[in-house]
């Protein structure tokens, strides 16, 4: 079993507890209904370091572990759901920032970024492609007069309304890979705009369309090299992973959480539904399949810190915790009946937000697919 450290136990207590007493669950439940960003949450969490962990102390960070990423993105996933989507998209940008920006480029964005101080979004998903973004990709930056000069549209982007920056890839040159490029754009650079699409779930994080008119950034805003911007990307996603994993889980754990609590109240047949066996093996059942997705993770992101290979890790742990929180949130609806759909109760908001981890970073099925050929060597399905 995986143990953690007395200062690890420490830090998760005290964000748990800074959480709910910044963002109770009445106005978490108010906030996802009115679809708004929880600023004072995010203040918050800026105070205790959170924005910056994983980032060294010298660039404005907190340092920290991927063990500390996971703690704070389970707890956001139990308590604060759009919150910790927010807080995977920022542990993205970060880690491109620490891994291929130059130290102005670091001194500019990834210091504020990592003190709460600006916001970004990551700007790589296309209408037209997802998963094959490489061969959907038509947003292009063409170099001219020490400028590069953006056109294209950027579809499903987390947090482009309230973003200070983004980080956009473009195609700059032909070629599959190697023709496309990062670039530190300004939110409010002349010839942006951002439409927010209407989502169902994650309410408290706005979904957007981004569109580029000839949006003028100087050749200083290249993240890393030319040419090499999706392959910095690939490197990225090992983490983006094993993050989206731990906000599954905390899912997961929120809706048995708040399952079990009710079931433990609620009357039925002159006792109470934790009484009940179906109910008692249907939550233990999927607290089981819970606890042992948590530990394949923590040891995952342990290895990936030790910089040991977790190409294959990373894509299963994955797949098991979006098809916990599944579980779980079927679960909790099964043990809430009619009660779930009570819009003051998490468990809807547990139901719906679940959702995303089914497609996102990586999509099920290509988590399939990456086992399939790197576990048992078969040949590539797609």
């Amino acid at each position: 079993m995986f143990r953690l450290t007395d200062e690890q136990t420490l830090f998760e207590d005290s964000l748990i507890k800074a959480i709910g007493r910044t963002s109770p669950l009445e106005k978490v439940q108010a906030l996802d209904a009115a679809k708004k960003f929880d600023d004072d949450l995010h203040a918050t969490l800026a105070q205790l370091g959170v924005w910056g962990l994983g980032v060294h102390e010298r660039h404005g960070g907190s340092g920290g572990s991927n063990i500390e990423q996971i703690l704070a993105l389970r707890a956001l996933g139990n308590l604060a759901t759009s919150m910790a989507v927010f807080c995977v998209v920022q542990f993205m940008v970060t880690r491109l920032l620490k891994d291929n920006a130059n130290e102005e480029q670091k001194r500019k964005y990834l210091e504020p970024l990592a003190a709460g101080r600006m916001k970004a979004s990551f700007c790589l998903t296309e209408a037209g492609g997802g998963t094959d973004i490489l061969r959907a990709m038509k947003t292009r930056a063409v170099k001219r007069d020490g400028m590069y000069r953006i056109t294209g549209a950027k579809m499903w982007i987390s947090g482009a309304t309230t973003s200070d920056f983004y980080v956009v890839l473009a195609r700059t040159a032909e070629g599959k890979t190697e023709g496309v490029s990062m670039l530190l754009v300004p939110s409010d650079a002349p010839g942006i705009s951002a439409r927010e699409v209407d989502t169902f779930a994650i309410n408290g994080y706005d979904t957007c369309q981004v569109y580029f008119d000839d949006v003028a950034v100087p050749e200083a805003n290249l993240l890393g090299a030319e040419g090499s911007g999706f392959r910095q990307v690939l490197a990225t996603l090992n983490s983006e992973r094993i993050n989206a994993a731990a906000v599954a889980l905390g899912i997961a754990q929120g809706a048995l959480q708040y399952a079990a609590e009710y079931a433990k109240v609620r009357p039925a047949f002159k006792r109470t539904l934790s009484e009940l066996q179906a109910v008692q093996h249907m939550l233990a059942n999927a607290a089981t399949e819970l606890e042992m997705a948590w530990t394949f993770l923590l040891q995952t992101a342990q290895l990936d810190d030790e910089g040991a290979p977790v190409d294959v890790a990373s894509s299963m742990v994955k797949l098991a915790a979006s098809n916990v929180a599944k579980r779980a949130a079927d679960v909790g609806m099964d043990v809430m009946g009619g009660a779930g759909f009570d819009t003051s109760s998490p468990m809807q908001r547990y139901y719906r937000d679940h959702r995303l981890y089914v497609f996102a970073p990586l999509n099920d099925q290509m988590c399939r697919n990456l086992i399939a050929e790197r576990y048992f060597g078969f040949k590539r399905a797609f």
